[in-house]
């Protein structure tokens, strides 16, 4: 069973980092390119940053959570065998799925055909998975009990429902729709579902129970943790409403309830675990949660504010670049090794090295955004592009490190890393 979980969670994992290179980062980056050139975020096709952001939040994170969960399985202490199968089937569905989707809503080919099949093929992959955490129940029910595994279920519901959704939605755009993008105002609501409720509160599940262990903080307050997800909830249903500011409110205070939750900003209790990741792993957690709260900062002057998108589109990328990709990143490289088959991070400093990149172009990108949609200093457009090369560089790094680190045998077959190698040294 650990085997085939080992080998799995190595296949999202890579498919996930190919959506995370391609379709993903490098189409963002042309994306920002043109609208720099253009100096107008209409310019670009709609069709085009949706797949984008479709390769992102679904293609890249979405395979990652499918990959951890899958994983999770073996270690739920159920008599059922692992689903090898189901699991495979589920990789190769989603994988496919999330591929044609891209390639619709970017060439335009086929489009009415891709799109909805695409959405099929995500939903099916979905539910396979879905089934298999509902078999493969803990064999202590007290055990699923705790807050945080309570949360991490409770977003994966709302994964198969935001997947649901988009089903639903390509499907109609196949039949009523005049091109391969969703109409912007739902395409914002169906992000904001994906984001916050799944991604934001995956990370805030995982993070309590991973963060005491390897970064030394409190145990989380497992009851204000609940209450900022039901806040994100709340949330996530307003702005379906469209009830924007009141949106705006609850998602600040759903940030800020969960960083006290998990006491993110307090001294340490204990030590972090910092053999074979960078020695400021601490820190970049803590960077991240800045990013959260300056998101919800942004998103309440935009209610007021925005005119041009650039207020939106900076507190969007300070939420799923700054904080979910800054996760991503800073926990990633901690657990995935373990995940693919008791390996070790090839390189620390490349580590460090991707997370501070990754936050450089972040703030730039944040600050630029604003300003230059906005028509605050033209100057502004001239300088967006370089943001966009510097997260390149950062995602390329993480990819190559983790990629690096999937070539090199497993920890118990290198007698070396007892006397770890000048370049692999902490950052």
């Amino acid at each position: 069973m650990e085997r085939h979980s080992q080998r799995l969670v190595t296949a999202f994992i890579v498919s996930g980092m190919l959506f995370m290179l391609l379709p993903g980062t490098f189409l963002g980056v042309w994306n920002l390119i043109g609208i720099s050139q253009q100096r107008t975020l209409s310019s670009l096709s709609a069709a085009w940053l949706q797949a984008h952001g479709q390769a992102q939040i679904f293609g890249w994170i979405g395979s990652f959570i499918l990959g951890i969960g899958f994983y999770s399985l073996t270690k739920m202490q159920s008599t059922l065998e692992f689903p090898v199968r189901a699991a495979w089937t589920s990789w190769i569905l989603w994988t496919v799925g999330i591929a044609m989707r891209w390639i619709g809503g970017v060439t335009g080919w086929q489009w009415r055909i891709l799109l909805p099949l695409a959405g099929a093929l995500q939903l099916i992959a979905c539910l396979l998975f879905y089934r298999a955490v509902r078999r493969h129940r803990p064999a202590n029910p007290a055990h699923s009990m705790e807050p945080w595994m309570r949360i991490v279920i409770a977003s994966t519901i709302a994964f198969l429902v935001a997947v649901t959704v988009n089903f639903f939605a390509m499907t109609h755009l196949a039949i009523y729709g005049t091109s391969p993008a969703l109409p912007h105002v739902f395409d914002l609501q169906l992000v904001v579902l994906a984001v916050w409720g799944v991604l934001v509160p995956t990370i805030w599940g995982f993070n309590a129970r991973w963060l005491p262990v390897f970064a030394g903080f409190q145990k989380p307050d497992g009851i204000r943790l609940m209450v900022a997800y039901g806040l994100s909830v709340t949330g996530v249903v307003a702005v379906f409403l469209q009830w924007l500011p009141i949106a705006a409110a609850v998602f600040l205070l759903a940030a800020l309830l969960s960083i006290h939750a998990l006491h993110v900003w307090q001294p340490a209790v204990q030590p972090a675990k910092l053999l074979h990741v960078a020695r400021t792993f601490p820190l970049f957690i803590r960077v991240a949660y800045v990013w959260l709260v300056v998101s919800c900062l942004l998103d309440a002057l935009a209610v007021r504010y925005d005119h041009a998108g650039g207020i939106w589109g900076a507190s969007r990328h300070a939420l799923t670049v700054g904080f979910i990709a800054g996760m991503v990143f800073v926990i990633g490289q901690r657990v995935l090794p373990a995940f693919c088959g008791m390996r070790i991070l090839w390189s620390t400093r490349l580590m460090f090295w991707s997370l501070l990149l990754l936050h450089i172009g972040c703030l730039l990108r944040v600050t630029l955004e604003p300003l230059a949609y906005e028509s605050y200093w033209n100057f502004a457009w001239k300088l967006l592009p370089f943001s966009a090369f510097v997260e390149l560089t950062a995602v390329a790094l993480f990819a190559v490190n983790i990629a690096a680190t999937l070539l090199h045998p497993p920890a118990h077959l290198r007698p070396e890393i007892h006397s770890p190698l000048p370049t692999r040294g902490a950052a």
